[in-house]
């Protein structure tokens, strides 16, 4: 599905400001992979996301999307088949227009091509759609989206999300500016949409307890580089006690082989 071949990103390379934001890294995202993505600040996540999408470039390596390699595609380009939400609700929708041009926007470019109206027969798909979601919506499709809450429109930027029928899904932090209760609504409409599309995606996150409940792999990012890969069996069993013990017994053995190196 998705494939990363030794892909770094160095921010003002060459000047005592430099950066390595990704090191050198190696990633597959299988078909249908629910990939939950944890780390502090700064150890690479968003940049991750953005090379993936193009909203940079990177410094070495390759991307590859269904095995077409998509390194140097601008990022307007990729949008086609990458689907991308961000912890902002407001950037995910067009405040003036109405929840339903909303969706028809989406779903134009998930049929690639059609020529597609808003009629009677769409508005009615629409109502189902949005009855999914459990917030009324369905009753508001003439409301600007501008009138809807933070959670009631992180939920309908989901839901266009999945009618644009993307190959990628990447979350960033989707959840993040939600009070509690909207980000559990909207984490639970997520893992429901993902199992019945069979989205392949993957969610950044800060909550250890989040990353470990959803998806079918965890990944834990540290200065650039994916140092824990977790699944099946290992992954079903994490808690966030083990999770933090793993992260401490990876950075012992690198502090220790840095000494080595030193001493050698």
């Amino acid at each position: 599905m998705i494939r990363l071949e030794n892909v770094s990103k160095v921010f003002h390379p060459g000047t005592p400001n430099e950066n390595v934001a990704i090191r050198q890294v190696d990633l597959t995202v299988r078909e249908g992979d629910f990939v939950t993505i944890i780390g502090s600040n700064g150890a690479g996540k968003t940049t991750l996301f953005n090379l993936i999408s193009g909203t940079m470039p990177v410094n070495a390596g390759r991307i590859y999307v269904n095995d077409i390699e998509v390194t140097k595609h601008p990022e307007y380009k990729r949008a086609q088949y990458i689907g991308r939400i961000f912890q902002d609700p407001l950037l995910g929708t067009a405040s003036n227009m109405m929840v339903a041009d909303n969706m028809m926007i989406c779903y134009r470019k998930g049929m690639k091509g059609l020529r597609i109206s808003l009629n009677a027969k769409m508005r009615a798909f629409f109502r189902e759609k949005l009855t999914e979601l459990d917030m009324g919506l369905e009753h508001r499709m003439d409301n600007n989206v501008g009138l809807l809450s933070g959670g009631q429109r992180q939920a309908l930027t989901l839901l266009m999300m999945v009618l644009s029928e993307p190959s990628l899904v990447l979350l960033d932090e989707h959840t993040a500016a939600l009070d509690p209760k909207n980000a559990a609504i909207v984490l639970d409409l997520t893992s429901r949409f993902i199992a019945d599309y069979r989205l392949t995606s993957m969610m950044i996150t800060h909550n250890m307890s989040q990353a470990i409940k959803y998806g079918n792999r965890l990944l834990m990012m540290d200065r650039g580089e994916i140092i824990l890969d977790v699944s099946g069996e290992e992954k079903r069993n994490l808690t966030v006690e083990k999770l933090v013990d793993k992260f401490h017994a990876i950075r012992h053995a690198e502090l220790e082989n840095d000494e080595l190196m030193l001493t050698d």
